[in-house]
C-alpha cells in the first residue's frame, strides 16, 4: 500500500516517503497535535497477513514502546490504516553506522564515543528485561549530531517475568526455543549459533563484535560462507586489533576480548557494567579524572562464579593501570592560586564490600585503617560491620541495627536508631552513644536527621526538627543556624571551629550547596546549588571540604572547596558516588550505588501491579480521578537538570513526554496537567494533555510544592512557602489571583482532597490527621491516627480515608472510618524484590480503591576504600 503526500492516518499527516526495507514503508509525517515531524513505519497489508512479519512487526512496536532512552529509537503511537498496522517513530537525519564503516577503522575517539553510547542504550533495554538479539551495524543509526540509535527490536525476548511489570503480558517472538537459530551471521552469539536461550550477555557478545570492527575495520568473524562464519564464531578467536591499529590503548583491546569471551559466564555481566569501563577508559584518555575503579563492575561480572570471576579481574588490570598512568600523566588540576603538581602515587580504589544490598554510611575507626559501615545485605534488615583495606571478609558488630553517624578520637559511636525516610531524601531517627565494642546504645535525642563528634570527643553537632523547622545544634541544644527547609551532613573542622554542612533548598529534594557555620552561628555558603549533593568530610590536612555533587541526576564527582569559596574537582566518574569519610593520613572511603526510584501501580479492577515509570527517578504527580492515566516525572539522570514529565496510561502504555518541569496534579476531566519549574519556583504551567494551547501562571513571593484542581478546575490548592514563613496550603482561581491559606504554617505536605473538594486531609500540626475545610474553619482531628500517618485517598462517598505509614521495607495502608475511629488494613505494599530496597512512599489511590500507584527506592553500593586522591 503506497500513501500519498497529504493522506491522513489519526492526527498525521504523510508528507511525503522516506524509503522501504523488509519490514514496510517509511513515510515523513507531521505530527498536528504536537507540531513536529514523525516518521511512519507501515507494514503493508500482504506483510499483515504473513503471521511470522506481523508478528516481529508487533515485537518491535511494543519491545521499543517500552524503553524511552536517548540512545533508542523513540516511539510515539502505533494504529492501524485501512488493516494495515503502522507506527510512528522519531524521525531521524544521517545515516547507520553500516555506511560508517567503509573497510577503514574509525579513529579511536569517535570509537569510544560510539561504543559508550551503544552501551548506555543496551543498558536501558536489558533494565527492562529486553534482549535485542539482532544488533548489526545495519541496526545502529548516526544522527547528524554524532547521537547513536539502536533500532529495530523485531526478534527481542524478554528475558524475566516480573509481578510488577508489564512485560509478563507481551508475547515474545516465537521461536526462542532450543533449535531455532535468530538473529544475523556474523554478529550472532556463540549461543545463538547452538540455538540456545540468549539473555543480555549475547547482546554483549554483539556488541564486541562491531566493536572489533570499529577498531580493526573488519569484522570479528567472516567466512566463505555462513556456515564457516558460525564455526568461526564457536571456536575461533578474532585477530589481535593491535596488529593493525598501533595507537589502541591496550586497556581498550582487553574490554573487546571480554566481550568476545565464548562462554557468557566469563563476559562482562551487564551493559551498564561495560558501558562504566568504556567511560572510564575514555576520561582517562582525554587526560581528566582518574577512573572509578571498575572493580565493581568486574565483580558483578563475575557473579557466574568460578573462571567467570577470574577473568573479570584479570580484564580490568589493564585499564586500572592506563587509568593511573593518565593520572600521573595529567596531575591534579587546583583551584585559582593554588600550585600543580603531580600526585606523587596513582590513585588505587580497593574494594571494601561484595555483597549485594545497600550500604547507608561509613567511617574511620581512630585508627584510620578500620571501617565502621552500616548496610542492608542480600534483603535483610539493616546492620552494623567492620572491614579492613586488603580483606574481603565484614565481620558483623554486637549492636542494634543502626546507621553509623560517627566515630569519636576515643571509638565511641554515634548511631541512628530507627532510621526511616520521612520526605523524599530528609530522614528521622533516634540518636544514640554506643561503644565499638558492641553493647547497649544509649539514646541521647529523638528526631535527629545526622550527627557528628566534635574533635575532643565530649560532645556532639545535630541536625534535627524541632517545630517543623530543621535546627543545626552544638552542643545539643544551642543552635547554630537553623531553616524552612532541610540540613544533612554536619562535619566538624579537623581543629573544631567550624561545622560544614548542605543546605537543601527544598524539602525533600537533594539539590543543595555546601555551607559552613562557626561557633558564633556565623553562616557562609561555598557554592552555588547543586542538582545532587550528598556526602561531606575534610581534606587530611583540613583546609577543604571535600563533597560528592552533581549537575543532573545522580551521576556525582568528588569536588573540594575551601573557606573562600575556590572550587576544584578531585576525582570524577559516570557513578552515583557518595564520599562517606577522609581519615587524618588522607585516605577515603566512597560509596558507589546503582540507584532507581521506580514507580508501581495498577489499573482500576486489575490485581497485577505493573512498572509505570520509564527512566531512572520517577517521581508520581498525580493520578487521574478514573486511575486510568498517571502524571510523573523522571527526576534522574534521564530526566535532565530540569526533570522531565510524562503522562502514562496505566495499562502500561509507553508515556508521552509533556516538558521540563516536575507534573504536580491533572484536572478533574483528566485534559490538562500543572507542572512547576525549577528554574523559576513561583511559575505554574498548565500544559494540555493533547491539542490545545499551554498558559502559565505566577504566584509571585511564593515558592511553589504540590499544586492540583479543586472539582470544576476553576481553582487551585497548592503547597507553598513566602520567604520568611514556613510551608501551608493554599487555593486561589486558576486564572491568577490572591492566595488564600487553608492551614496553619508548618502544615503543607502530603494530602488527599475529599471527593466534594471541600475538605483536606493532611498530617496536622499535632500528633494525627486532621481535616482543614478549604474555605477555612476549625480542623477536625481523624480519629484513631497518628503523626506517622499520612493521608493517601478519600472513600467515595467522603466517610472513610485512606492513611499509610511504614511496614517494614513497605507500606501498611488502612481505611480509617471517619465517624466511628474504626480502624480497618487494606494492603501492604511492598515490591517482590527487596534486594536493596531502601523505601516505598508517595502512595496515590482512586476513591473507589480500584487504583493506586507508589514509588520506591532501590540502591545496590559497593564501599571503596581510595588511596591517592589530592
Amino acid at each position: 500500500m503506497t500513501l500519498t503526500p497529504g493522506t491522513r492516518l489519526g492526527p498525521y499527516e504523510i508528507l511525503g516517503p522516506l524509503g522501504a526495507g523488509g519490514m514496510g514503508e517509511v513515510y515523513r509525517a507531521r505530527d498536528a497535535r504536537l507540531q513536529r515531524d514523525v516518521a511512519i513505519k507501515v507494514l503493508p497489508q500482504s506483510f499483515a497477513s504473513d503471521p511470522d512479519r506481523l508478528r516481529r512487526f508487533e515485537q518491535e512496536v511494543r519491545a521499543t514502546g517500552q524503553l524511552n532512552h536517548p540512545n533508542i529509537l523513540a516511539v510515539y503511537d502505533a494504529g492501524t490504516h485501512q488493516g494495515a498496522p503502522y507506527v510512528v517513530e522519531e524521525l531521524l537525519e544521517g545515516e547507520t553506522l553500516r555506511a560508517r564503516l567503509t573497510g577503514m577503522p574509525l579513529p579511536v575517539r569517535k570509537t569510544l564515543e560510539y561504543a559508550r553510547q551503544i552501551a548506555a542504550g543496551l543498558a536501558a533495554a536489558h533494565q527492562k528485561g529486553i534482549v535485542h538479539r539482532d544488533l548489526k551495524p545495519e541496526n545502529i543509526f548516526v544522527t547528524t549530531d554524532g547521537r547513536l540509535k539502536i533500532l529495530d527490536f523485531g526478534l527481542a525476548r524478554y528475558t524475566r517475568s516480573e509481578a510488577t511489570g508489564g512485560l509478563t503480558a507481551l508475547p515474545t517472538q516465537t521461536g526462542t526455543g532450543a533449535g531455532v537459530i535468530l538473529g544475523t551471521v556474523g554478529y550472532m552469539s556463540p549461543e545463538q549459533v547452538r540455538a540456545q536461550p540468549a539473555d543480555q550477555r549475547s547482546d554483549i557478545f554483539t556488541f564486541g563484535s562491531i566493536l572489533y570492527e570499529m577498531l580493526s575495520g573488519r569484522r570479528a568473524f567472516s567466512g566463505p560462507s555462513s556456515v564457516e562464519t558460525m564455526s568461526a564464531i564457536l571456536k575461533e578467536d578474532p585477530p589481535e586489533i593491535s596488529r593493525s591499529q598501533h595507537d589502541l590503548p591496550p586497556g581498550l583491546e582487553r574490554i573487546v576480548q571480554h566481550c568476545l569471551e565464548k562462554s557468557p559466564d566469563e563476559r562482562f555481566q551487564s551493559a551498564r557494567d561495560l558501558g562504566f569501563q568504556l567511560e572510564a577508559l575514555s576520561t582517562t584518555s582525554a587526560g581528566g579524572a582518574t577512573a572509578i575503579a571498575a572493580a565493581a563492575a568486574t565483580a558483578r561480572a563475575g557473579a557466574g562464579g568460578g573462571r567467570g570471576a577470574l577473568t573479570s579481574r584479570a580484564a580490568l588490570l589493564p585499564a586500572l593501570l592506563v587509568a593511573a598512568l593518565g593520572v600521573l600523566a595529567a596531575g591534579a588540576a587546583y583551584y585559582a592560586g593554588r600550585q600543580t603538581r603531580a600526585p606523587e602515587i596513582p590513585v588505587n580504589y580497593g574494594e571494601l564490600t561484595y555483597r549485594q544490598g545497600t550500604i547507608f554510611s561509613a567511617r574511620f575507626t581512630p585508627d584510620g585503617q578500620t571501617v565502621v559501615y552500616a548496610a542492608a545485605w542480600d534483603g535483610r534488615p539493616t546492620a552494623l560491620f567492620t572491614a579492613r583495606p586488603g580483606s574481603p571478609e565484614s565481620r558483623p558488630l554486637d549492636l542494634p541495627a543502626a546507621e553509623i553517624l560517627a566515630v569519636s578520637p576515643a571509638g565511641e559511636l554515634a548511631l541512628l536508631l530507627d532510621m526511616h525516610f520521612t520526605i523524599g531524601w530528609m530522614r528521622s531517627g533516634t540518636l544514640a552513644r554506643a561503644p565499638l565494642s558492641g553493647g547497649v546504645p544509649r539514646e541521647v535525642a529523638r528526631d535527629v536527621e545526622d550527627a557528628d563528634w566534635a574533635p575532643d570527643g565530649q560532645g556532639l553537632a545535630v541536625v534535627r526538627t524541632v517545630g517543623g523547622r530543621y535546627r543545626l545544634e552544638y552542643p545539643i541544644g544551642k543552635l547554630l543556624y537553623d531553616t524552612d527547609e532541610w540540613i544533612s551532613s554536619p562535619r566538624f573542622s579537623r581543629d573544631g571551629k567550624r561545622i560544614a554542612f548542605i543546605d537543601h533548598p527544598a524539602q525533600g529534594d537533594n539539590r543543595g550547596r555546601i555551607a559552613v557555620v562557626d561557633l558564633d552561628s556565623k553562616v557562609k555558603a561555598l557554592t552555588d546549588n547543586f542538582a545532587s549533593t550528598a556526602g561531606v568530610a575534610w581534606s587530611a590536612a583540613g583546609d577543604e571540604i571535600w563533597f560528592t555533587a552533581g549537575r543532573v541526576g545522580l551521576v556525582r564527582a568528588v569536588y573540594a572547596v575551601d573557606l573562600a569559596g575556590h572550587q576544584r574537582t578531585v576525582d570524577g566518574a559516570p557513578a552515583d558516588l557518595v564520599i562517606a569519610d577522609v581519615s587524618a593520613a588522607g585516605k577515603v572511603l566512597l560509596i558507589r550505588n546503582d540507584a532507581r526510584r521506580g514507580l508501581i501501580g495498577t489499573r482500576p479492577g486489575d490485581p497485577a501491579e505493573r512498572d509505570l515509570g520509564w527512566l531512572d527517578w520517577a517521581w508520581p504527580g498525580a493520578l487521574s480521578a478514573d486511575g486510568e492515566w498517571i502524571l510523573f516525572s523522571e527526576q534522574g539522570q534521564g530526566g535532565g537538570a530540569d526533570y522531565s514529565v510524562y503522562l502514562r496510561k496505566t495499562d502500561g502504555s509507553p508515556p508521552v513526554r509533556l516538558g521540563n518541569g516536575a507534573g504536580t496534579g491533572l484536572s478533574w476531566d483528566g485534559q490538562w496537567a500543572l507542572v512547576t519549574t525549577l528554574t523559576q519556583l513561583d511559575r505554574l504551567d498548565i500544559l494540555p494533555r493533547g491539542a490545545g494551547e499551554s498558559r502559565t501562571l505566577r504566584v509571585p513571593g511564593f515558592i511553589l510544592g504540590l499544586v492540583n484542581f479543586l472539582p470544576g478546575d476553576k481553582r487551585v490548592y497548592f503547597s507553598a512557602n513566602e520567604p520568611g514563613h514556613r510551608v501551608r496550603f493554599y487555593v486561589m482561581d486558576a486564572a491568577g489571583g490572591t492566595p488564600a491559606p487553608i492551614t496553619p504554617e508548618g502544615v503543607g505536605f502530603l494530602s488527599a482532597l475529599s471527593p466534594d473538594g471541600r475538605r483536606l486531609a493532611v498530617t496536622g500540626p499535632g500528633n494525627e490527621v486532621a481535616i482543614f475545610p478549604i474555605e477555612g474553619g476549625t480542623p477536625r482531628p481523624v480519629p484513631a491516627t497518628s503523626s506517622d500517618d499520612i493521608p493517601a485517598a478519600w472513600s467515595k462517598d467522603g466517610g472513610a480515608l485512606f492513611v499509610y505509614g511504614r511496614a517494614g521495607q513497605g507500606i501498611r495502608v488502612d481505611r480509617v472510618d471517619l465517624a466511628s475511629g474504626r480502624r480497618t488494613p487494606w494492603k501492604t505494599l511492598v515490591p517482590a524484590d527487596r534486594a536493596g530496597l531502601i523505601d516505598v512512599a508517595f502512595l496515590q489511590m482512586t476513591d473507589d480503591a480500584r487504583s493506586y500507584v507508589y514509588t520506591y527506592r532501590r540502591f545496590l553500593s559497593t564501599l571503596y576504600y581510595v588511596d591517592g586522591l589530592r
